[in-house]
């Protein structure tokens, strides 16, 4: 993505003006604050503003005055208690606003997360920018033939070639269209409100979005996962770079008990304790189906 000297700029002065502030500070989010993070061919994520740190999950579980610590070891601990048992509203505490530019299939991925606050660019009153999201030749993908939601095997040869040129010359073809219709020159013009309609869903759009530390968690759990889409885990990978400097602690139990973790039913625990005291389990005698064994044994082989 080649950000604009008008952009670069813009963070420049951002980050040349800072204010005294009597609120909690993360050094570690401080140095991303409203910097551009690339992402995709012309997307990207900044920082735009954030509240709260660990020490502000531990005041909140503690309903304290100030830090009310006793050390960062003891915060880590209380932190690691908290995730592991499922209290979220500590974490709610702590909040960030990103800027983020994105392809609008994938805003429409990332939407389904109905717990954020959202302020999309409008198309009713702007005009979008021609810049459409073109995969790299790496991922572009086949229909998984396991998995109705995934990609298979990376196209080759003249399949590949074919469908990259259908990519880049419908989006052009269609914005050109766009162009035509809102053009005022010699003619009404069609409404953008309604030219926006023919407009293809690689076309970039942006938006801010802000959400609280546990709602963003459950986020990148879903999409930072490795079965994740590829073009929404980019995202989320760069966030996760961000999070594990703002809240350091939370992230890193974030990261054992729900990234590294795994839930297991009743039925798999009990599998679990029979195979413990040397018992032979088998999907026959585990009381599982085959979707639901197939899964365990997953967890157990990785």
């Amino acid at each position: 993505m080649s950000i604009t000297p008008e952009q670069e700029a813009e963070v420049a002065e951002l980050r040349a003006t800072p204010r005294q502030t009597l609120r909690a500070v993360s050094e570690g989010m401080e140095s991303h604050l409203y910097t551009i993070k690339p992402v995709l061919d012309h997307g990207f994520v900044r920082v735009v503003d954030y509240m709260g740190d660990d020490a502000a999950i531990c005041q909140a579980a503690r309903v304290s005055y100030g830090k009310g610590t006793k050390s960062v070891q003891n915060d880590a601990g209380l932190i690691r208690y908290l995730m592991r048992h499922w209290h979220s509203t500590p974490f709610e505490m702590c909040e960030i606003k990103l800027h983020v530019k994105l392809p609008v299939f994938v805003a429409r991925q990332w939407i389904r997360h109905r717990t954020a606050n959202v302020n999309e660019y409008s198309a009713r009153y702007s005009i979008m920018d021609r810049e459409f999201y073109i995969p790299e030749p790496d991922v572009l993908a086949a229909q998984s033939v396991i998995n109705n939601q995934g990609r298979g095997e990376v196209l080759t040869g003249e399949e590949a070639a074919r469908v990259l040129e259908y990519l880049k010359g419908d989006a052009a073809r269609c914005y050109d269209h766009y162009q035509e219709m809102i053009s005022q020159e010699g003619q009404q013009g069609l409404a953008r409100e309604l030219a926006r309609m023919n407009l293809p869903a690689n076309i970039y759009t942006q938006w801010y979005w802000k959400v609280d530390l546990h709602n963003l968690f459950h986020f990148l759990r879903l999409r930072a996962d490795s079965h994740a889409q590829y073009e929404i885990r980019v995202y989320a990978d760069e966030i996760c770079k961000v999070v594990a400097d703002w809240v350091p602690a939370a992230y890193q139990a974030f990261e054992d008990y729900r990234m590294g973790g795994a839930t297991l039913s009743g039925k798999a625990l009990d599998c679990v304790r029979r195979m413990l005291k040397g018992e032979s389990v088998t999907q026959e005698n585990s009381g599982m189906s085959a979707g639901e064994w197939r899964e365990f044994q997953t967890v157990l082989e990785n």
